[in-house]
């Protein structure tokens, strides 16, 4: 247990950090933009380019573990999207809000510093590819159910360019390519090049963590919405539980990846999911504060996670 606390006090003592520091200061949400360029286009792509470009390129070409990874969390969000419009009678809108808000977990700012601090660098391959292609699929759904719902006012054309834009130019994605790129020839940046990339990469962690406590103190809860209570245990508990089954069957897989993929699944609703929200005017207060609540409940849910994970309570696979 001392260990598990050892992980998830100083993960989780960030985001408090963040947000005390934020609700102190009375900064406007403005003050918040030039840090989050650093984590967004800096910290955090360094981060990912460093670890994959020292990655053996076999590892990198796992298409069942993708395959089961993404089709898991895809099939999280049908899950809640469905429960949002047969029990809430929801818009196709909200009702995809809903749906991101409970399969699109915070794997840009969370993910990559518990997972390496969990299971060490090794576990930096499955966060880049989880990160990659979990983001294809987000990026891909919502503005997909926007058009379906007449919310987007584009051609199909604009819309797929639109699509391909938000895949392609994301700092992480590239940052990803370029690193497996690294890779695949061998490439070892000049020292000077490389201890700035190595400056970069250990702010990415503490950086991103405190800006999310930042941002959640910037967005303070008003009222805890009805769709909470289907929306966070399916997040927290039924995310990573699906991902769990999905990957003991696909195939065996490294304990790991395994374990990696099933943290990223438990961790809280994305922030990227508020952002989407004031995107189209959806949902926009509610998923604030499924955010905060999901966040304030992963500290129980992901510490009791760890703990069964590291004291072998969780066999690697179901299936053996």
């Amino acid at each position: 247990m001392i260990e598990v606390a050892g992980l998830v006090l100083p993960f989780f003592g960030l985001i408090l950090i963040g947000y005390i520091t934020a609700r102190l200061s009375n900064q406007s949400k403005e003050a918040m933009g030039w840090l989050s360029t650093f984590i967004i286009y800096l910290a955090l792509p360094a981060l990912f380019f460093k670890l994959l470009s020292k990655t053996p390129v076999e590892k990198l070409a796992s298409w069942d573990f993708v395959l089961g990874s993404t089709s898991a969390t895809f099939a999280v969000f049908v899950l809640t999207f469905g429960l949002a419009k047969l029990v809430r009678r929801a818009s196709v809108q909200d009702s995809t809000i809903q749906g991101l808000a409970g399969a699109y977990g915070n794997i840009g700012y969370m993910a990559p510093g518990l997972a390496i601090l969990t299971f060490g660098e090794k576990a930096a391959v499955p966060v880049a590819l989880i990160f990659c292609f979990d983001n294809v699929m987000h990026f891909t759904v919502a503005p997909t159910m926007m058009a379906l719902a007449g919310t987007e006012k584009r051609s199909p054309v604009q819309l797929m360019l639109k699509i391909a834009r938000s895949i392609l130019f994301h700092p992480f994605i590239i940052a990803t390519i370029l690193g497996v790129g690294a890779a695949i020839i061998h490439f070892v940046p000049p020292v000077p090049v490389e201890r700035l990339i190595d400056y970069l990469a250990q702010a990415a962690a503490p950086s991103a963590l405190f800006a999310m406590g930042v941002t959640l103190a910037l967005n303070p809860l008003k009222r805890v919405p009805v769709e909470l209570s289907f929306i966070v245990p399916i997040k927290l508990i039924v995310h990573p539980i699906i991902v769990y089954v999905v990957l003991s069957w696909v195939g065996h897989f490294d304990a790991t990846w395994v374990f990696t993929a099933v943290l990223l699944a438990s961790l809280p609703t994305a922030t990227n999911v508020f952002v989407l929200a004031q995107q189209y005017d959806f949902w926009v207060e509610r998923a604030s504060a499924c955010i905060l609540i999901t966040t304030l409940f992963s500290v129980f849910s992901v510490s009791a996670l760890l703990y069964a994970i590291t004291t072998g309570l969780i066999p690697v696979d179901l299936f053996p």
